[in-house]
């Protein structure tokens, strides 16, 4: 699983579900998403090695990666085929990335729904239904 994050917003802006972590495919990811004026990432050292538009820094901690882990974190909990240690795993890639198509949509509608109005509940599950 793969995902870029707009961190002002936090909205899921790229994604992709793979089967390998590759070079390759994360500078597909990082060329499929949006510009952004800076790149930060954790220090796996594919992400060294990749092209990006705008200056890349591996960030120390957690202080410009928080949107990504709370976004995976989301991932994980909303689809269980995401889970951690658990039986429910996807054996279908496609099933897999239809289910991310899903909850990227949901997500970003909640996302875009929260920054507009705070202090509304915003459950994940309310942005399913097309108006």
């Amino acid at each position: 699983m793969l995902t870029h994050v707009e961190r002002s917003s936090r909205r899921i802006v790229a994604y992709d579900a793979v089967t390998e972590r590759t070079r390759e495919a994360l500078q597909e990811l990082v060329l499929a998403a949006p510009s952004a004026g800076a790149y930060y990432s954790d220090g796996f050292e594919a992400y060294a090695g990749l092209w990006y538009p705008a200056p890349h820094e591996v960030a120390p901690g957690k202080s410009q990666t928080y949107s990504v882990e709370g976004a995976n974190a989301d991932l994980r909990h909303y689809l269980a085929r995401l889970g951690r240690r658990s039986r429910c795993f996807s054996r279908c890639l496609k099933a897999l990335r239809r289910a991310l198509d899903l909850f990227v949509f949901c997500h970003n509608r909640r996302q875009h729904f929260k920054r507009a109005h705070p202090r509304l509940p915003a459950h994940l599950a309310d942005f399913v239904a097309v108006p």
